[in-house]
């Protein structure tokens, strides 16, 4: 087995080792170079992971434009696709208590906090999301309240996001932070790790992440739907592995970025937010399988 040096591990997992130990236990670890890292099974045909540590800014800030201006264009025709909630999303709706605060990072059109204040729900509830034509489906009501933010600037926002109750009172930290198939719409480790690390902030003691992220390639026609790099003038190099193109075809032809995150993914960006999952399931479409939910709590 080639060598691996633990501060290669550390750059990928921060200080604990366990969650890559383990990864490349079943294998060869290749490093051709301190940004790229490939991990391959023992027959080297199939390479399991690739690390990209720094995808460069602009390659970061053209996939956030290709997504908002997504949005932008087709905010309506989503929304109007999203007047259900996810069985997952429900299964988790039955866990919080009516007096836990929640901040919903990514609410789109706010079903899922209208649906709490629906239920009796008894604490502040604010959602968060930079679609205007979502959030003017949201629109902010007694009880609930929605406001405008771009994610990617969390940390630099995340002043303006204390928790206030009916009796003013003013905190800073939150009992529950959710993020349902949001941070599949995020590139870059070194962003996801700022916005998971403004969580942690976020968070009261004790408080938990409840996150969703798409498994688009557990169905085939999703698969189906992933389109060439070349349309957008990316060079596929400088993305990491598990950025995708997808089309959109409701209401005219347009194309949206997602990261297809595994849970071994998944798993080190909490280790590396010093935050720990507790608990993983999948839901979601016809076969229970496009979408990974996890419950992270702080360490």
């Amino acid at each position: 087995m080639d060598c691996v040096w633990n501060d290669e591990l550390i750059a990928m997992y921060g200080e604990n080792l366990s969650a890559a130990h383990s990864i490349i236990s079943c294998g060869v670890f290749v490093s051709n170079s301190l940004e790229n890292f490939s991990i391959f099974c023992n027959d080297n045909m199939l390479a399991l992971y690739r690390y990209n540590l720094a995808m460069n800014s602009v390659t970061a800030e053209r996939l956030l434009t290709i997504n908002r201006e997504f949005y932008d264009r087709f905010g309506d025709q989503f929304s109007a696709t999203r007047q259900r909630l996810q069985p997952g999303v429900r299964k988790i709706l039955e866990t919080i208590q009516a007096d836990v605060s929640v901040l919903d990072l990514g609410c789109g059109n706010g079903h899922f906090l209208r649906e709490l204040f629906g239920r009796g729900h008894q604490a502040p509830l604010l959602g968060v999301d930079f679609s205007l034509p979502l959030l003017r489906d949201a629109a902010s009501s007694l009880g609930v309240e929605f406001r405008e933010a771009d994610l990617s600037q969390l940390s630099v926002v995340s002043n303006q996001l204390s928790v206030t109750s009916d009796q003013l009172l003013v905190t800073d930290y939150w009992s529950l932070i959710t993020a349902f198939a949001t941070l599949h719409h995020i590139p870059s480790t070194e962003m996801r790790l700022d916005i998971l690390q403004t969580v942690r902030k976020l968070l009261k003691p004790g408080g938990k992440f409840i996150l969703s992220n798409w498994q688009f390639l557990n169905s085939a026609k999703l698969k189906s739907r992933i389109q060439s790099w070349d349309k957008v003038g990316i060079n596929e190099s400088d993305l990491d592995e598990g950025d995708y193109l997808l089309d959109w075809r409701s209401g005219g032809d347009g194309l949206r970025y997602a990261h297809h995150f595994s849970a071994e993914e998944l798993l080190g960006l909490a280790d590396q937010a010093e935050m720990r999952v507790t608990d993983s399931f999948l839901s979601d479409g016809d076969g229970g399988n496009l979408g990974l939910y996890q419950i992270w709590e702080c360490v």
